[in-house]
């Protein structure tokens, strides 16, 4: 009996191992083209933000990567300014490619309102969200090319001020509640 429970045991430790080293997915390719091509596709925009890709993680979670660019601002009234968001269910990670800016993070947003839930930035970049004016009492940092913010859900974030002529960055989205629109990609 008690070499019968051995053997079962080890069976079940070689088992266990073996599963957790089988491949569990596919990598996902996005080139720099693509990238790039999507980006030209807005470029006259003052700001677009154009998700490029979203796939399942094995069922457990979904993310989404997509390209923003946002003119120059000159003071609070710029173009590519835009206000105040926060996303509750979604955390993005910001690559910046090109371009200067100033992006407060944190804080409270000004003049709130719930994004529409039949609105592209609901079904399509970042689930529900909410939207205002501004950020007060938020982080200001300056970012330009190659540096990373990570924001997580229910953060207000925004770019106060865009010194160069435009910021492109890559972003990649976090979905574990599955609300984004697993295999979609741009045409």
């Amino acid at each position: 009996m008690r070499k019968a429970m051995l053997i079962c045991v080890s069976v079940l430790v070689m088992a266990e191992a073996q599963t957790q080293h089988l491949p569990r997915g596919t990598a996902v390719d996005i080139s720099n083209a693509q990238v790039q091509a999507t980006v030209q596709k807005t470029a006259s925009a003052p700001v677009s933000d154009q998700q490029i890709r979203v796939v399942s993680i094995n069922g457990e979670y979904n993310v989404g990567v997509g390209v923003v660019h946002r003119a120059k601002t000159v003071g609070t009234g710029g173009p590519g300014r835009g206000g105040g968001v926060e996303h509750s269910q979604i955390t993005e990670v910001y690559h910046v490619i090109s371009g200067n800016a100033t992006l407060v993070t944190g804080g409270t947003i000004e003049n709130p309102r719930e994004s529409a839930p039949d609105s592209p930035v609901v079904t399509t970049l970042n689930g529900p969200s909410t939207q205002g004016s501004a950020v007060s009492n938020g982080l200001s940092r300056q970012v330009g090319p190659g540096d990373v913010v990570i924001i997580p859900p229910n953060t207000p974030h925004y770019f106060s001020e865009i010194t160069s002529d435009q910021i492109v960055y890559l972003v990649v989205r976090v979905d574990p509640h599955k609300v984004l629109p697993t295999g979609y990609g741009a045409k």
